[in-house]
């Protein structure tokens, strides 16, 4: 079974505007890295639009799946903030912040209305910025005597690998970063190898 090791996220800020029956929504995305992030690009928004009746918006942190959160700001529940925060999910985003800024109409649009605007919103934010791949990585500490080191490079330039950082002291040591769907063929590589230690941490 092959493992998912990627997912998308954005590097600079967007906005667009979709209207609906005289309703106007705003959509915002952010690149974030936490929820002081998410606070600030909040605070931002609000004072741009202080006058907007709502300001809902859904977030999704780190690599995991259980650092996110949707939020209605008054709206029907799971008319707005669920429908932006499925548009992260269907993107495959990661450490984005969307937010969607209302100006009522005069025109009640229905939950049915409410949830195709905000999705809406969020996407044609997201059509206005380029989305990058990245991939989920692992670092991996080898510990090895320094005349092994040919052995070991063949491993590196065999997985297309990064070196992080090399130290030397009574033994040499390379930190490598590795993509999670390679980990255990790498680890198992080394391994192998039999006069390398190793300890592994996640970037």
């Amino acid at each position: 079974m092959s493992i998912s090791d990627t997912y998308f996220t954005i590097s600079k800020p967007s906005v667009s505007l979709f209207k609906d029956k005289g309703s106007k929504f705003y959509g915002f995305a952010f690149p974030v890295a936490d929820e002081d992030d998410v606070k600030f690009h909040l605070d931002e928004a609000k004072k741009l639009h202080p006058k907007a009746r709502h300001h809902c918006f859904a977030y999704r942190l780190g690599i995991n799946d259980d650092n996110f959160r949707a939020y209605d700001d008054g709206e029907p529940s799971g008319s707005a903030g669920k429908p932006i925060l499925n548009v992260l999910l269907s993107q495959n985003l990661r450490n984005v912040f969307i937010v969607v800024v209302r100006y009522f109409g005069g025109t009640l649009l229905g939950v049915p209305g409410l949830i195709n605007a905000y999705k809406m919103a969020s996407i044609e934010a997201l059509d206005e910025v380029k989305l990058e791949e990245r991939t989920i990585n692992e670092s991996l500490q080898l510990s090895f005597n320094i005349q092994y080191m040919n052995e070991v490079m063949r491993i590196i330039k065999k997985y297309e690998l990064n070196i992080l950082s090399q130290d030397y002291t009574d033994k040499y040591i390379l930190t490598i970063e590795v993509r999670l769907s390679l980990l255990e063929e790498v680890k198992e590589a080394v391994l192998d190898l039999r006069f390398v230690e190793l300890e592994s941490s996640e970037v």
